[in-house]
C-alpha cells in the first residue's frame, strides 16, 4: 500500500482510488467516531490493512480508515492459548509478539505482510490438507456496525453470527480485534525437492494427505515442478536452520533478484521464456532444513505480480492442472511466473472457499508489468467449470449471481450483511459485484 498525493494504491498496482479522507484511530471508540461521522456525512467507510490484496475489496472511495495505530496484543490466555489482538497488527509481527508466551499460528500463508483483520476478512490461507485458512483460527471478534455499535461475537455470545463474520469481506463492519486460537511453538521439518510433474500429479491426492504441509510450484514450459513438504516437529526437537549465506543466496539473489531481472526481460523479449523456466528448472535441488514454524511457512517475496487463485473439490486438482498445462501449449503464451497448488481441510465459514468441502488451491500469476487478463480469462474458465470458487483478494470475474450458487450459505451470508449494515456503509464497487447491493 502506497500514498502518493492522496491516492492510494495496492501493491500489486491493480487497484487504486483518491479518498475523500483518511483517518487513522488509535481505539475502538475512534472507530466507532469514525463509522458515526461517516454516516452523518452520508459517506461509505472502510478499513484498509496492507494492501495486498489483488482485488478492490480495500477500495476505500469515501472514509478510508487505516488501522495501522490499533496494533498489537491486547490479551492473552495462557491455559486455553487465546490470543486477542488489535485489527491492525500485522502477521510478521505475530512471531516476536507471541514468543513470550510459547505460542505460534496453527497455520501460515507464505506472505506475512497482511494485517490479521485483512488476512481473515479475505480468506488467507497456507496448505495441508488437515488445516484451515486462517480465518478458522477466530473464535472471538469485536467489530463496529453499521449503527456505530460495537458488537461482540464468540462462541458464547451472539454466536449465530460466527461463521459469517469469521471471514466477512469487510462487508459486516470494521473490526477492532480479534482472539485467535493459537497453539504452543512447533518448528518444522522442509524438504524442497525438484520432481517431474508427472508423479507429482498422479501421487497428489496421497501427498497431501500423507504430509502436514504440501505444496507444490510449477514452471510452464517444463516438465519439473518444485516440492515442498513440511512435517511439524516439537519445539524441543533439533533445529538445523538455514544459514544466512545460504538463505541470502537462495531467497534473496535467485528468487527475488535474479527472478526479477528475468521477468523483466522476458517482458521485453517473451520468447526468451521457456528457456528461463528450463534454466531454472535445472537450477532447482533439494533443500532440507528445521527451524521455528513462521521462518519456514514465509517467503520474502519482492517481485511484484498479479495474481488469481481458484479454490477446487481437492480430487480434480490434477486433471485441472493438466487442462491448464495444455491451455498454455496450445495458446504459445510465454508464462514466466509459477502456478502454485495447495490444499486446505473442508470448514465451516460461510464465505470460506473450503467451506463444506475438502479443498485444493490452483494460483496463477503475471509479472505485473505483463498484461494478464487474456491468461486469467481463459484459465478462470476451466476453475468454474470445475466449480471453482475464486479467492477474494485475488482477481476474478465473478458477481453475485454466479457467487451463490457455488456457497450453499450466501444467503444466509447476506442475511447478516443486511442486519448488521443495512445502509451499506461499508460498501465499495467490489462488494457489490460481488455480494449484491
Amino acid at each position: 500500500m502506497t500514498a502518493n498525493g492522496g491516492v492510494w494504491r495496492n501493491w500489486a498496482r491493480t487497484e487504486s482510488v483518491r479518498p475523500k479522507r483518511v483517518e487513522r484511530p488509535t481505539s475502538a471508540a475512534a472507530v466507532q467516531r469514525a463509522v458515526a461521522a461517516a454516516g452523518r456525512s452520508a459517506l461509505p467507510i472502510k478499513a484498509v490493512g496492507a494492501g495486498h490484496s489483488f482485488t478492490g475489496i480495500a477500495v476505500a472511495p469515501g472514509v478510508q480508515l487505516d488501522l495501522t495505530d490499533l496494533a498489537g496484543v491486547i490479551s492473552v490466555d495462557e491455559a486455553t492459548h487465546r490470543v486477542t489482538l488489535a485489527a491492525g497488527t500485522h502477521l510478521y509481527q505475530l512471531p516476536r509478539l507471541l514468543a513470550p508466551y510459547g505460542l505460534a499460528l496453527a497455520n501460515m500463508g507464505d506472505i506475512d505482510r497482511q494485517t490479521i483483520s485483512g488476512a481473515t476478512s479475505t480468506g488467507t490461507h497456507g496448505t495441508g490438507s488437515a488445516w484451515g485458512g486462517l480465518a478458522t483460527q477466530i473464535v472471538a471478534m469485536t467489530l463496529v456496525v453499521g449503527d456505530g455499535s460495537l458488537l461482540h461475537v464468540s462462541e458464547t455470545e451472539n454466536s449465530e453470527l460466527l461463521p459469517a463474520v469469521r471471514l466477512g469481506l469487510g462487508a459486516l463492519g470494521i473490526i477492532v480485534d480479534l482472539t485467535i486460537q493459537c497453539v504452543p511453538a512447533y518448528l518444522l521439518q522442509a524438504v524442497e525437492a525438484a520432481e517431474p510433474l508427472g508423479d507429482i500429479l498422479d501421487t497428489f491426492q496421497e501427498r497431501s494427505l500423507a504430509s502436514d504441509h504440501f505444496e507444490f510450484y510449477w514452471f510452464p514450459h517444463t516438465e519439473t515442478a518444485l516440492t515442498k513438504t513440511n512435517t511439524r516437529l516439537p519445539i524441543d526437537a533439533q533445529r538445523a536452520p538455514l544459514g544466512r549465506l545460504s538463505r541470502f543466496v537462495d531467497d534473496e539473489v535467485m528468487a527475488n533478484g535474479l527472478y526479477r531481472v528475468t521477468c523483466a526481460l522476458g517482458t521485453v523479449v517473451p520468447p526468451l521464456i521457456p528457456g528461463f523456466s528450463r534454466m531454472a528448472e535445472k537450477l532447482s535441488g533439494r533443500r532440507e532444513f528445521t527451524d521455528v514454524s513462521p521462518r519456514v511457512f514465509v517467503t520474502n517475496r519482492t517481485v511484484r505480480f498479479r495474481e488469481m487463485e481458484y479454490a477446487l473439490p481437492r480430487e480434480v486438482i490434477p486433471d485441472v492442472l493438466r487442462e491448464v498445462k495444455a491451455l498454455i501449449h496450445r495458446r504459445g503464451w510465454r508464462i514466466s511466473f509459477p502456478i502454485e497448488v495447495r490444499s486446505a481441510a473442508a470448514d465451516d465459514v460461510w464465505m470460506s472457499t473450503a467451506n463444506g468441502r475438502e479443498t485444493g488451491y490452483i494460483a496463477v500469476h503475471r509479472y505485473y508489468r505483463e498484461d494478464q487478463t487474456e491468461y486469467f480469462r481463459d484459465i478462470e474458465a476451466i476453475m468454474r467449470s470445475h466449480n471453482g470458487r475464486p479467492h477474494w483478494g485475488k482477481m476474478h470475474t465473478q458477481d453475485a449471481d454466479a457467487l451463490r450458487g457455488s456457497y450453499p450459505h450466501f444467503d444466509d451470508f447476506i442475511a447478516v450483511r443486511d442486519r448488521l449494515d443495512p445502509d451499506r456503509r461499508f460498501a465499495n464497487p467490489y462488494l457489490e459485484r460481488v455480494l449484491g447491493r
